[in-house]
């Protein structure tokens, strides 16, 4: 990632959003995969809301299914990511649920592959 801007792609979502019968998270990670996106970690939140939310959202124990945040973060090059978004933009379009996405510089310090381990 040497002497490319890179940046830090981060979409807010719900750990319930599916494209078809896939989860959203889940559809985002094996495209960005497919498309050499450097990184992509998905957290899972505690608490949150969002702004069409009516409930805030939060991670009880007794609850069987749990609707929590979600975030996607991706790091690669500014033009890798915008090319990613505008691959994954028609579905995030069509999606009936709220999503937030942002864009923003980053600096690497260190990127340091390690060793392979036979699986």
């Amino acid at each position: 990632m040497e002497n490319t801007q890179t940046s830090a792609m981060r979409i807010y979502t719900s750990s319930t959003d599916r494209i078809g019968t896939k989860l959203f998270y889940e559809h985002l990670v094996h495209q960005s995969k497919k498309r050499g996106i450097a990184g992509v970690t998905v957290y899972r939140g505690v608490m949150g809301y969002g702004v069409s939310s009516r409930h805030i959202s939060t991670s009880k124990f007794w609850e069987l299914t749990e609707k929590l945040p979600i975030t996607i973060e991706m790091v690669d090059s500014d033009s890798a990511l915008e090319e990613f978004y505008k691959f994954i933009e028609p579905e995030i379009t069509n999606l009936e649920k709220g999503i937030l996405i942002t864009i923003e510089p980053v600096r690497v310090i260190i990127q340091k592959q390690g060793v392979r381990s036979r699986e």
